[in-house]
């Protein structure tokens, strides 16, 4: 496994324009056996930002784009509109017709073609045999300049809608304690929080919008003033900026974009509530309030869940599923978010034992980590475990134009890669000790549990 970890990151270093053997003759500087992500950032008049990585041992190409929008930017009462076009965007511009989009990139040879969208941003990308770059860039710059242009935007609107509406039946509604997430939201931030709802939105909202409030939207955050544009692979530079310029050049950079303030994520007390679902093994959730991505702690808090739950060897994992037996899965991570983040723990017990039982066991090793510092090998294999997985993930040209993407979005610096897992290696074990004491507060979290009842909706409720 070293060794072939160790292959992909030189693969990774001399796509990147990294010099094998530049160090030759002199000790290593720390760090050089890191991956690096070679790039090419510039900024078009209208804003676009463009970052450019090139690889040509395949002749394919990646193209990223992200808006810097998501479901954080809906006002309440407007929820949903960012998912919504993820969908809407699929659906023909002014010179695109009707359902062509797809057709269009699957005869081109595309091999990955989709969108999604979260609280922060919302991205759309294809991978194209490099040949159809082109092609590729002019969908992407028609859905951001003319979309509202075409004939039928308010028929494509209602179904688009309905086509939302039914994917939050069947991934909410329908879903074995589906509801988890918008208790856990709603438990975790205070009202006026842009996390606050789903980023689905409610149906309430999605029935109430009308087609000048989804135009407004579009018009506010869709513009290249406030999106980025990645392209990685087998392509030529200077005739890929030519035909960037020529396909988003002209796009009108759009309105200047005030963003609410976030208030404070503080949790004062236990919030503990008890739902019941139609399913067969009951549920714990626990969440705390912690930092956001790349804020002090952040990181520290990435290995905290490494040590508690990542792989069989890992603490939580060993006494509940291992040792004692009384739980079937277990997992603990930070699930880091641009405004604010939380830590994430979520077991099901055994039959014949408790979700009280479990947690116990849970306050128990989260004690521990707070009450005495985690030795070498245990924090060594965290980390390593960390690295190993980023440096698996860059393998693909679509992983790695995300990965861009991502640090561009929350650093200014596409290719932070080398600096970040850095960071991982700096983190000491007393920093550990510190985060876990900080954020992981028995008195100040939430205890979501769901017991199985056959007569409550498969999504679960709250009990009364």
């Amino acid at each position: 496994m070293l060794a072939a970890l160790t292959a992909l990151t030189a693969l990774l270093s001399i796509a990147s324009g990294t010099p094998p053997g530049a160090s030759r003759g002199a000790p290593p500087a720390p760090g050089s056996d890191l991956p690096q992500l070679a790039y090419e950032k510039y900024t078009l008049p209208n804003g676009l930002e463009v970052i450019l990585h090139e690889d040509h041992r395949m002749p394919e190409i990646a193209v990223d784009v992200w808006y810097k929008v998501g479901a954080r930017d809906e006002a309440p009462g407007r929820t949903g509109f960012a998912h919504l076009f993820e969908h809407v965007m699929f659906q023909g511009t002014k010179h695109i017709p009707e359902d062509k989009h797809f057709e269009y990139l699957q005869k081109a040879g595309a091999t990955n073609i989709n969108g999604s969208t979260s609280h922060d941003r919302t991205n759309y990308f294809e991978v194209v045999p490099a040949n159809q770059l082109e092609l590729a860039l002019w969908l992407e710059s028609e859905r951001m300049g003319f979309l509202l242009e075409r004939t039928g935007f308010k028929e494509t609107v209602d179904n688009q809608r309905d086509v939302v509406k039914n994917e939050r039946r069947q991934h909410y509604e329908n879903r074995p304690a589906g509801l988890i997430s918008k208790v856990q939201l709603e438990a975790l931030y205070p009202p006026d929080h842009p996390y606050y709802h789903q980023v689905i939105g409610s149906m309430e909202d999605l029935t109430a919008a009308s087609v000048d409030d989804v135009k407004s939207f579009f018009r506010t955050y869709y513009a290249p003033g406030n999106a980025t544009l990645v392209i990685a692979g087998d392509f030529d530079r200077a005739k890929t900026k030519q035909l960037i310029e020529q396909y988003f050049g002209a796009i009108p950079a759009g309105e200047a974009i005030t963003r609410r303030v976030a208030p404070e994520v503080r949790l004062t007390g236990v919030k503990r509530i008890a739902m019941e679902a139609k399913i067969q093994q009951p549920q714990l959730h626990v969440s705390y309030a912690t930092p956001a991505n790349f804020a002090p702690g952040d990181r520290e808090l990435d290995l905290v869940g490494q040590i508690l739950a990542g792989g069989k060897s890992s603490r939580l994992y060993k006494r509940l599923v291992y040792e004692m037996k009384i739980a079937q899965s277990v997992s603990a991570s930070q699930q880091s978010q641009l405004l604010a983040s939380s830590f994430e723990i979520t077991a099901s017990p055994m039959p014949g034992h408790t979700l009280d039982e479990v947690l116990a066991v849970i306050d128990e090793e989260i004690a521990g980590l707070q009450a005495k510092p985690v030795d070498a090998t245990e924090l060594d294999r965290a980390k390593n475990q960390i690295e190993s997985d980023t440096v698996r993930s860059l393998e693909s040209l679509l992983a790695r134009a995300e990965r861009l993407q991502s640090y561009n979005y929350s650093l200014g610096d596409p290719g932070y890669v080398t600096e970040d897992l850095k960071r991982y290696r700096a983190v000491d074990a007393a920093a550990v000790q510190r985060a876990a004491q900080q954020y992981l507060k028995k008195d100040a979290r939430v205890v979501v549990t769901i017991d199985p009842n056959p007569d409550a909706p498969i999504m679960g409720r709250i009990k009364k």
